[in-house]
């Protein structure tokens, strides 16, 4: 029986979302273009523009696959590539999806075989991108002025207080998905492949693959500053994550699973 999260109706809406998202892209860039050439731009320098920006998205694009990759074993492939196409990134989506199966008792870290329990998911992730694009441009100036004014009253030094405030709001996202890993509590399920009982708590993967992830991530942004490599700056975070997930699947493989999924808060 075809797994209904990757069905051929799944593929066939996934399809008509990136021929709309590609038709797009493409239409803009020709008028994009088009217009360079009206204002007298040369289209040596255009083109010269539409590769070096072509080449600056391939590093985002690695950190998306990681993040299919990462979400398909719970929803398929098909579902995180229909998101990550359009908007979205690995903390939004997780976050979603993970709060979307605590509300049934379910756990990211296992297949969902429920079609409810996904159709609930595929809601929660797609309205939970929607709010923000009614509230930018609805609110974002408001927003602007409300905090330079309160940044205004505060300090004389505007700026560094307004990228104070953006640093907080980010690690403070980054802080929540440490914690979870060093101790974070799961839902006990069973894996098909080691016949383990586990869940996705804090434990010996979790807090391994984090310790890689960050370790490379500081490795390569140290290499790249004292050798003033730019372009490896920009793909720092995705080769980290999929050092990561290498050391995740090859602690899957080599380690008995008593060890490899130790989880102590399971």
């Amino acid at each position: 029986m075809t797994d209904f999260k990757e069905s051929g109706f799944m593929y066939a809406v996934g399809v008509m979302v990136i021929a709309v998202v590609m038709g797009q892209s493409i239409f803009f860039l020709v008028k994009a273009y088009k217009r360079g050439i009206e204002l007298g731009m040369s289209k040596s320098s255009l083109k010269e523009t539409m590769v070096s920006s072509a080449l600056f998205t391939v590093a985002p694009a690695l950190a998306i696959v990681a993040t299919i990759l990462a979400l398909s074993g719970s929803l398929g492939l098909v579902l995180p590539w229909i998101r990550l196409s359009v908007i979205g990134n690995i903390s939004q989506e997780t976050a979603a999806a993970s709060a979307a199966l605590d509300t049934v008792g379910g756990s990211i870290s296992q297949e969902v075989t429920d079609p409810n329990q996904f159709t609930l998911i595929t809601w929660v992730m797609t309205l939970g991108s929607i709010l923000p694009l009614i509230i930018l441009p609805l609110f974002l100036k408001k927003m602007q002025k409300g905090i330079n004014k309160a940044v205004k009253k505060s300090t004389k030094d505007n700026s560094k207080l307004v990228d104070s405030l953006a640093a907080a709001a980010f690690i403070g996202l980054i802080s929540a998905f440490i914690a979870r890993a060093i101790d974070g509590k799961g839902t006990a399920g069973n894996n098909p492949y080691y016949g383990k009982t586990f869940g996705d708590g804090a434990g010996i993967m979790s807090v391994t693959t984090l310790v890689v992830a960050v370790a490379v991530m500081l490795i390569l942004s140290k290499i790249a500053e004292k050798h003033h490599i730019k372009w490896l700056e920009t793909f720092a975070m995705p080769i980290s994550m999929f050092a990561a997930m290498g050391v995740a699947i090859l602690m899957a493989q080599v380690l008995p699973a008593d060890i490899a999924y130790l989880e102590w808060r399971g």
